[in-house]
């Protein structure tokens, strides 16, 4: 009798374990997805220092105020792209000239490539941890909280502190991100905070052992 209830708790812990792991691929594909869809822009500080800071959101203002009229229109990731590579020396130089201006002298790197991020919240959704596509301005020695946003789709140009409040915005999202994928990273504001909180832990975890679970599938 002992063997038999052994085999049954045995039976279905194997199937708990079994849909455990398809759901966690399912997690790794919506990951994927979306990430696909995104293009982001980071301005890092030179320190945490409340100058360096403010320093930080002056070269922030001055790229996007310059930039503003090449992005806010594209409607693709890979005419975003484009306007990036074609743009990247002129990114660089407003940094550089803002910098000047400021009479700091710290030096500017600029590159558009795959970097890894932590979970960030943005208006009202989030995107947990991982490698993204990314424009990174990085200000002197880099040590410093940095400033991001979507660069496409073009959501740099929305009022940050009250999350997704333009409705254009909030369409433009959901133009280039399945409704399921909108919903992933959509910050919930109610019960759902639990789940949406454990969803992205989840995700962090697989990202930082590198678990390819979606290899198995």
């Amino acid at each position: 009798m002992k063997k038999k209830i052994l085999k049954g708790i045995i039976i279905s812990f194997c199937i708990v374990l079994a849909i455990g792991i398809v759901s966690i691929s399912d997690v790794l594909k919506n990951r994927k997805s979306y990430k696909e869809s995104l293009i982001r822009f980071h301005v890092v500080a030179n320190s945490d220092s409340d100058q360096d800071q403010q320093l930080k959101l002056k070269v922030r203002d001055k790229i996007i105020g310059k930039m503003n009229e090449k992005f806010k229109d594209s409607s693709s990731l890979d005419e975003t792209r484009k306007i990036i590579e074609n743009n990247i020396k002129e990114i660089e130089y407003i940094a550089k000239n803002e910098l000047n201006r400021q009479g700091k002298n710290y030096d500017i790197n600029v590159d558009f490539g795959y970097h890894n991020f932590p979970t960030k919240s943005y208006g009202n959704f989030t995107l947990p941890a991982g490698k993204y596509e990314a424009v990174n301005v990085v200000i002197g020695e880099g040590k410093g909280k940095n400033w991001w946003c979507v660069m496409f789709p073009p959501l740099c140009f929305v009022d940050v502190t009250n999350g997704l409040t333009d409705e254009k915005t909030e369409s433009e999202l959901k133009e280039v991100l399945t409704e399921e994928e909108y919903n992933m990273i959509k910050t919930a504001k109610s019960k759902e905070d639990t789940d949406v909180k454990l969803k992205f832990k989840l995700v962090e975890i697989l990202e930082k052992g590198k678990i390819k679970l979606g290899n198995l599938f």
